[in-house]
C-alpha cells in the first residue's frame, strides 16, 4: 500500500469509532427524554437524510477540494451535531447534522483509495479499510453502551469544571461528551492527509448545473453492465444493513430481555463476524470475480428470518457472526468493483456520491418503513421477517438480472471484465 493509506485508515477509525458510539448515545438519550418509540428507529433516516439530499453536490465538492481537507471539515461539522445535542437541541435533529458531516465524509474518504491505488489493489485496501471500519463498529457499539452503563456514566458525570454550569447531567450527555475528543483526534489525522496527483475538478457554482451532472453520473453508473449489478447490491446491503443494527437493539429487548448496554455487545459481535468476512475476502476475491458472491446475498436474506428463532444468547451468539460473516464477504468485492466503475466512468468524488445517494435512499426509506411499523405497534419480529425477505428477494432478482446481461450483452460484459484485471483507467 502506498505512502498515506494508514493515515488514512486511522482516520476513519476514530471518526467511525465516534459516529457508533454516538448512535448508542442517540438512542440511550431518547430513551431518557421520554421521547416516543417511534423515534429510535428514526435515527437511521434522520442521520441518511442529507447523504440524499447532497448527494448532488458532496461528490463535485470532494473532487474539488483535496481530499484530506474535505475529510477535515466533515469532522468540524460532526463535532457540532454532537454540541447540539449536547446544548438543548432535538436529538433527532442534532443528528441529522452529524449526518450531514458523514455525507460530505464518505465521497472523500473512499474516493482517494481510487486515485491513491491502482485498480489491482482496490479489493484488499476496501478489505483493510472496511476491517478497520468494522472493528470501529465493535468498538464504537461496545463503547457507546459502556459510556451510557452504570460504571463509566458515574466516572464521567463525577467530572466537574469549577465555576461553570454545563448542563451535562445525565449519563447519555457525559457519553456524548465525551465522543468530541474522538472526533477532535480524526480531524487531526486528516491534516496529514497527503495530497494525490489526480488532477482537481472545477467545482460549478450553479446548483442546477450540479444537479444535471449528478442525474448524468447516476444514470451512466445504471447503465453500466457491471456498475448496475454491484449498486444494486451495495445499495440494498447497506439499506438493511443500516437498519438493522437499530432493529437489533429492539430485537434483542424482547428476545433475549437485554437493556441498551446489553444490546450494544450484540452489535459489536454482528461486527466481528462482518469484518472476518470482510478480510477473508480481501484475501480470496479478485475484482473481476467480485459478481460471484451475488448467491450470498440470497442467503443472508435467509438468515436475517432466522433470527426471529434465536431466543438464547448462546445461539445468537454464533448465528449472528456466521451472519455478519456472509455480509462481509459479499460487501467487501462487490463495493471494490462499484468503486472501479464509478472511477472509470466520472471520477471517484462523483462516484462515491452517487454511491451514496442510492444507498442512503434505501436507508431512509427502509428507515420510514420501519419507523412507520413501530408507529403502528407492529414488532422487532415482523420488521425482521419484511427486512428479510426483502434481501433474499431483491437479490434472487440481481442474480437474474446479471445472468440475462451476460448473455444478452456478453461482448461488453467480457470487455469490462478485461479492464477490472488491469490497473488502467479508461
Amino acid at each position: 500500500m502506498k505512502k498515506g493509506f494508514s493515515i488514512i485508515m486511522s482516520a476513519q477509525f476514530f471518526s467511525s469509532l465516534a459516529d457508533q458510539a454516538l448512535l448508542v448515545g442517540a438512542i440511550e438519550l431518547l430513551k431518557t427524554n421520554g421521547s416516543p418509540a417511534w423515534q429510535i428507529p428514526a435515527l437511521g433516516p434522520m442521520f441518511a437524510l442529507f447523504y440524499v439530499l447532497l448527494a448532488p453536490f458532496v461528490g463535485a465538492f470532494a473532487d474539488a477540494v483535496p481530499k484530506g481537507k474535505v475529510m477535515f471539515y466533515s469532522n468540524l461539522i460532526k463535532i457540532f451535531g454532537c454540541l447540539m445535542m449536547l446544548f438543548g437541541a432535538h436529538p433527532l435533529l442534532a443528528y441529522a447534522i452529524v449526518g450531514l458531516g458523514a455525507a460530505a465524509y464518505s465521497p472523500a474518504k473512499y474516493g482517494i483509495l481510487t486515485e491513491l491505488l491502482p485498480p489491482s489493489q482496490l479489493v484488499k485496501a476496501n478489505g483493510w479499510i472496511e476491517g478497520l471500519t468494522i472493528a470501529s463498529i465493535i468498538l464504537g457499539i461496545l463503547l457507546g453502551g459502556q459510556l451510557v452503563g452504570p460504571h463509566l456514566a458515574p466516572l464521567l458525570l463525577s467530572i466537574d469544571m469549577p465555576f461553570i454550569n454545563t448542563g451535562i447531567d445525565t449519563a447519555p450527555k457525559a457519553a456524548i461528551c465525551s465522543l468530541v475528543v474522538l472526533y477532535l483526534i480524526a480531524a487531526a489525522f486528516n491534516l496529514y492527509i497527503p495530497r494525490t496527483q489526480t488532477a482537481l475538478q472545477p467545482l460549478s457554482h450553479s446548483p442546477l448545473t450540479l444537479l444535471r451532472d449528478f442525474a448524468s453520473c447516476n444514470s451512466r453508473l445504471w447503465a453500466d453492465k457491471l456498475g448496475q449489478i454491484s449498486l444494486a447490491t451495495t445499495t440494498l446491503f447497506w439499506g438493511v444493513s443500516g437498519n438493522l443494527r437499530i432493529i437489533v437493539f429492539a430485537w434483542a429487548a424482547m428476545a433475549l430481555g437485554y437493556t441498551t448496554t446489553q444490546a450494544s455487545t450484540l452489535g459489536g459481535v454482528v461486527a466481528i463476524g462482518t469484518a472476518i468476512g470482510a478480510v477473508v475476502a480481501s484475501v480470496y476475491m479478485r475484482l473481476d470475480r467480485a459478481t460471484r458472491v451475488i448467491p450470498l446475498g440470497i442467503l443472508m436474506g435467509v438468515l436475517i428470518i432466522g433470527l426471529n428463532m434465536i431466543t438464547n444468547v448462546w445461539a445468537a451468539i454464533p448465528f449472528l457472526i456466521v451472519l455478519g460473516m456472509i455480509g462481509g464477504y459479499l460487501v467487501v468485492p462487490m463495493n471494490a468493483l462499484l468503486q472501479h466503475r464509478g472511477h472509470n466512468l466520472m471520477g471517484a468524488g462523483r462516484s462515491i456520491a452517487v454511491q451514496n445517494f442510492n444507498e442512503q435512499a434505501c436507508i431512509l426509506a427502509l428507515g420510514a418503513l420501519y419507523t412507520g411499523m413501530t408507529r403502528i405497534g407492529l414488532s422487532a419480529f415482523i420488521a425482521i421477517s419484511i427486512f428479510g425477505l426483502l434481501v433474499a428477494g431483491t437479490m434472487w432478482i440481481v442474480r437474474r438480472w446479471h445472468q440475462r446481461n451476460c448473455v444478452n450483452h456478453r461482448d461488453e460484459v467480457e470487455r469490462l471484465l478485461a479492464l477490472a484485471r488491469c490497473d488502467e483507467v479508461h
